[in-house]
């Protein structure tokens, strides 16, 4: 008797596997895809954390009489501080020096900062002791 040749067996199988791969390299690729947007968003939390640690460190330090800075030109303008040597990209930093009673001062900052796709922005009013 004469042997059948069951060549396209392989062959079946081969393209099997390749599909199965395909498959799961699709659900991984979307699993880090919501990955990377979360290390996205926590790095920017964290560059906002630091914008307004920041912002409140140079309220503190260069607010040392608050009624005579409140009197200046400067009193109840939004100030922009320069956050470029903070080697963050897309980022800005804008302090407004409120009112003050007794020895605190009231600071509102405004962060905003980007990455990619994401942008984080604040508004937020501080009280800081003198």
């Amino acid at each position: 008797m004469k042997k059948i040749k069951r060549n396209g067996f392989v062959l079946i199988i081969v393209i099997a596997l390749i599909a199965v791969i395909g498959l799961e390299m699709f659900v991984l690729a979307g699993g880090s895809n919501t990955i990377l947007f979360q290390a996205d968003t926590a790095e920017l939390r964290a560059i906002q954390s630091n914008l307004v640690a920041s912002g409140l460190a140079w309220s503190k330090r260069n607010v040392r009489d608050p009624r005579s800075f409140l009197r200046s030109k400067s009193g109840g303008k939004p100030i922009e501080l320069d956050v470029t040597n903070m080697d963050i990209r897309d980022a800005n930093l804008s302090v407004v020096i409120g009112a003050t009673s007794g020895e605190e001062l009231q600071v509102q900052l405004s962060t905003s900062c980007s990455k990619s796709r994401q942008t984080l922005r604040s508004g937020d009013k501080y009280t800081i002791g003198l």
